[in-house]
């Protein structure tokens, strides 16, 4: 692999790229179509009128195969999984199988009113409590709730969870610990429901320090959130021990069940000791990461934070099925309607599809993958925890950096040359100049060789080249972007 060895001229890439914004291509007079003049009262539309108006100033005027080729170009500059490896780490970009989106389009499914009644909509009933006992199984735990529609609003209902559990024993506490290699949205849940934040360091092997955790927790903390495997790649091995420390002082355990795709089939989170987690569909359960949706973050409870969970609850009558209002304890709706439906069909199909043995297989595979990816390059980037790793692998450019003035940023820039998205670059935070690479298990051996190709390629360049790695992308529509004048003096409306 590498760079075209041909450089496209100037003028070239001017005239394939000529294409602006649609206001600038936009020319007076220019139609998609001409709808005829509506034959009803204009009464019948209630605004009154002086408020409303016959056309919209400033729009612009196209044909309709010009803004057909305009949105078509733009959608064929996006990235995604159906093109090559997306290696972005905690994320989990999985193939997502067709067979999911067949079923998520079965007229029953996809044509559903969220309003039908109950007595009509048997069958997505059916599947939604099928499936939160499935869930149930995989975790560990007693009781699920597919109401949450993204992870981070999974996270925050446990949370919630947590703090109604306490308070009806008539006391919520003050503080919940979270590592510092957490995900950005623990603290920010943990704000959000009213509670302190306390960090808890890593010792030197990326895990929770336990004698640091020791001597924290108290009679103020009501849990701890703990993400396993964590964000670092590393397996909490002491999650147990952490469990009955908390459960010790009156405190519950968190689970945030964003790496689940490397526990699943393997070990069970509820087993461990964990009171409350969520899980993130799109991540372990093979639905669509879209950008801002659609998403499911499912929360997934033992038996004491059963009565708490969001309403309505789904309820099993003989062979029908009812959703119910009447939960004193809840914490209340937390989304409209039940949930992402969409997204708990595909989950369910994936789940059906595979089976207990095929979970266990992807597991299995995403640790493989990550290890091999590791093995392939811990010679030539820092490797700041070498242990064993699980669903993903954390690098850094701390010797690159230090050699040859390349930093992460530039080596993520350069990936895009070789047609693999970069990985999640700059976190965990813990981790200066961090590389998250997670393969996932839907990669084949030749991709991931690939990948190591490229890495190493990319290294080297940096030894040799260190200004064409700098100033990377050179093969996209769009090169290197000033990121922090754009984040600092941000265009977001077009003006002529």
């Amino acid at each position: 692999m590498g760079a075209p060895t041909l450089r496209e001229s100037d003028k070239e890439r001017r005239i394939r790229e000529r294409r602006g914004l649609l206001f600038e291509e936009s020319r007076a007079g220019r139609r998609g179509t001409d709808l005829p003049r509506s034959e009803f009262p204009e009464a019948i539309f209630g605004a009154e009128a002086e408020l409303r108006r016959d056309r919209v100033d400033g729009m612009p005027e196209l044909s309709e195969v010009e803004v057909v080729r305009h949105f078509t170009r733009l959608s064929r500059l996006n990235f995604a999984i159906d093109l090559g490896l997306y290696p972005l780490g905690s994320c989990t970009m999985k193939h997502n199988p067709k067979v999911n989106e067949w079923a998520a389009r079965l007229p029953g499914f996809a044509r559903v009113h969220p309003y039908t009644p109950d007595v009509l909509a048997q069958g997505c009933l059916e599947l939604m409590a099928e499936l939160e006992g499935m869930l149930a199984v995989i975790t560990g735990m007693d009781a699920v709730s597919l109401q949450p529609s993204a992870g981070a609003q999974g996270e925050l209902t446990g949370i919630m969870l947590v703090r109604a559990y306490l308070a009806a024993k008539g006391d919520p506490r003050k503080v919940v610990l979270v590592p510092d290699s957490a995900h950005g949205t623990n603290p920010a849940t943990v704000s959000f429901c009213g509670y302190e934040v306390e960090q808890v360091r890593s010792d030197e092997h990326g895990c929770v320090d336990l004698q640091y955790l020791e001597s924290r927790v108290n009679d103020d903390v009501a849990a701890m959130m703990i993400t396993n495997p964590n964000t670092l790649g590393v397996f909490e091995e002491n999650v147990a021990q952490i469990a009955r420390l908390l459960h010790a002082r009156g405190a519950l355990l968190y689970m945030d069940g964003a790496n689940m795709n490397a526990m699943i089939g393997i070990t069970r989170p509820g087993d461990a000791g964990a009171d409350v987690m969520h899980l993130n569909l799109h991540k372990t359960f093979s639905t669509p990461h879209g950008g801002g949706g659609p998403g499911a973050g499912p929360v997934a409870v033992k038996k004491h934070l059963e009565p708490f969970l969001p309403t309505p609850r789904i309820v099993q009558e003989g062979d029908r099925y009812r959703l119910e209002d009447d939960r004193p304890q809840s914490v209340g709706r937390v989304r409209s309607f039940y949930g992402n439906f969409g997204m708990l069909v595909r989950a369910y199909a994936y789940i059906r599809a595979v089976g207990a043995e095929g979970l266990r297989d992807s597991g299995t595979m995403a640790i493989l993958n990550a290890n091999y990816v590791r093995k392939g390059l811990e010679k030539v980037l820092h490797l700041p925890y070498p242990g064993r790793s699980y669903h993903e692998v954390v690098f850094s450019d701390r010797e690159i950096e230090k050699a040859t003035g390349v930093r992460t940023l530039d080596i993520a820039k350069r990936l895009m040359d070789f047609g693999f998205h970069p990985p999640t670059v700059y976190f965990p935070l813990i981790v200066s100049g961090a590389l998250m690479i997670e393969p996932t298990e839907s990669e084949s051996r030749e991709e991931l060789d690939a990948f190591i190709e490229a890495m190493k390629t990319i290294v080297e360049e940096a030894r040799t080249e260190p200004e064409k790695v700098k100033t990377a992308p050179h093969t996209t529509p769009v090169r290197r972007l000033d990121e922090v004048g754009a984040a600092r003096n941000p265009r977001l409306r077009w003006k002529p």
